[in-house]
């Protein structure tokens, strides 16, 4: 039988990404079902995360990690509970190179890739690839979540439903907004949407 390749990584990294949000949930020492009583899902549905047989959405990935009161950048670090290892530590600053730099493929083929290169108290640094039809959230519905989000479109188009209104970015759009403001990002363009994105905690 011949192994593809690719379908292996993807299914490590799916798997590494569940194994880091479950060793999160023991630090906190929050139970299986606490997790999902907060998340409003099943106690079978935070195994099957945990486990990297269920691929979290965005907006599951940024809640799961809200009801832990952890950085999104714990999920990239394959040691649980901190933003991953730097190249270089020295002299007040961290230095990580691109070769090094951590990345997730959630659900409908969204990748996240940390773009902070060590611990950034209070901030999420991040790079996302919506490739066509990509969505944050698997439903119509519009969520929220915690802290505030500025976001600088890089090539492509994404799509932002608020309650209100629609917003499309392009290339050089910028966007910011609390992320208490219920909203919707997808990619309802030809080709894969590339966007930086900064969250502030203020809390953390």
């Amino acid at each position: 039988m011949t192994l593809d390749r690719e379908a292996v990584l993807d299914a490590a990294t799916q798997a590494g990404v569940g194994a880091r949000l479950r060793d999160l949930r023991l630090q906190r020492g929050m139970s299986a079902r606490s997790l999902a009583d907060a998340l409003s899902i099943s106690p079978s549905a935070v195994s099957q995360i945990e486990r990297g047989v269920l691929q979290p959405s965005v907006s599951r990935l940024i809640a799961i990690t809200d009801a832990l009161g952890v950085p999104l950048a714990a999920v990239f670090d394959a040691r649980a509970g901190g933003a991953a290892e730097a190249d270089t530590t020295v002299a007040g600053f961290a230095l990580q190179r691109a070769a090094h730099s951590s990345s997730v493929t959630l659900d409908s083929g969204v990748a996240f890739r940390r773009l902070s290169p060590g611990p950034t108290p209070g901030v999420d640094l991040f790079e996302s690839v919506y490739p066509p039809g990509g969505t944050a959230h698997p439903d119509t519905e519009l969520f929220r979540h915690d802290g505030y989000e500025v976001g600088n479109m890089i090539s492509g188009e994404l799509t932002i439903d608020f309650d209100d209104e629609r917003v499309v970015l392009r290339p050089g759009d910028s966007i910011s907004y609390p992320c208490s403001r219920p909203h919707r990002i997808h990619n309802t363009g030809t080709e894969p949407a590339v966007a930086q994105w900064l969250i502030v905690h203020p809390d953390r």
